[in-house]
């Protein structure tokens, strides 16, 4: 279920992108962020195994935050990493949460916020 979230979420930027003229930068930020935080995943992964220097939690949560919960939901899948923690699966799912919610409203605002930014760009009142 996590996967198919990430997944759908990841498809659905790139669609509004597509057929809505979303901006590309979106979909490319989320996708990078992603793809930084399934690697974090798998370096902590590979040291919980070998008995290493750990990722912090609160590191993944940061990364998480910042957009990357996809790549946090598909590690934790992948390398069936940090699945039973709590509270870290709470916190998880709440970055997760609030991710969603930012695109959403950004999605909603998308057009007043340009024109904000581009008013305030060019100086205009």
């Amino acid at each position: 279920m996590p996967v198919l979230l990430s997944s759908v979420f990841l498809g659905g930027l790139v669609a509004l992108y597509w057929f809505y003229a979303w901006p590309m930068i979106i979909p490319l930020y989320f996708g990078l962020m992603s793809l930084i935080t399934l690697v974090i995943y798998g370096v902590d992964k590979r040291a919980s195994i070998k008995g290493c220097w750990r990722t912090p939690e609160k590191t993944l949560h940061g990364w998480t935050l910042l957009g990357g919960w996809p790549g946090a939901l598909i590690g934790q899948a992948l390398f069936r990493h940090k699945t039973q923690k709590q509270p870290f699966k709470t916190w998880l799912w709440l970055c997760t949460l609030l991710n969603i919610i930012a695109v959403v409203v950004l999605y909603i605002y998308h057009q007043s916020l340009l024109q904000a930014v581009h008013s305030w760009i060019r100086f205009d009142s």
